[in-house]
């Protein structure tokens, strides 16, 4: 079987606040930036790496939820404990500095975990928890 990860969906509170975040301080490319019923989704992924994507998308937009369901969810975004990304570099110092300069939320700094991986933690502006590993 050939099957890759071509895509995953990150929630997003404010579009503008996302893409500066994902665009302007991780450095990602736009691949597509789609609007509808006021609401906005907007796919982005390393420049280098096309076949993978991360879709923004407004929580809010599935019509098969109900209110209850969506302050759940606003509320455990809030809290950083809805959705979260790994991602790697080859440079997680450099990388961590470019975050701090940005101003993204530091959750943890670069450390040796125990089990085994050195990575840092951020949160982008919807809350989302984005882990980042060194590559080897």
């Amino acid at each position: 079987m050939d099957i890759t990860v071509h895509s995953t969906f990150l929630p997003h509170t404010d579009p503008e606040e996302s893409l500066a975040f994902y665009r302007d301080v991780l450095g990602f490319e736009v691949r597509l930036d789609v609007g509808y019923g006021g609401m906005r989704w907007i796919t982005v992924g390393p420049a280098d790496r096309s076949a993978t994507s991360i879709v923004l998308y407004p929580p809010g937009a599935d019509p098969g939820i109900t209110d209850d369901e969506r302050r759940t969810i606003t509320e455990m975004m809030a809290k950083g404990t809805y959705a979260l990304v790994q991602l790697a570099t080859h440079d997680l110092e450099g990388t961590f500095k470019r975050l701090q300069a940005g101003d993204a939320e530091v959750v943890q700094e670069p450390a040796d975990q125990p089990y085994g991986v050195r990575d840092c933690a951020v949160r982008d502006p919807a809350g989302n928890l984005i882990r980042i590993q060194q590559l080897p």
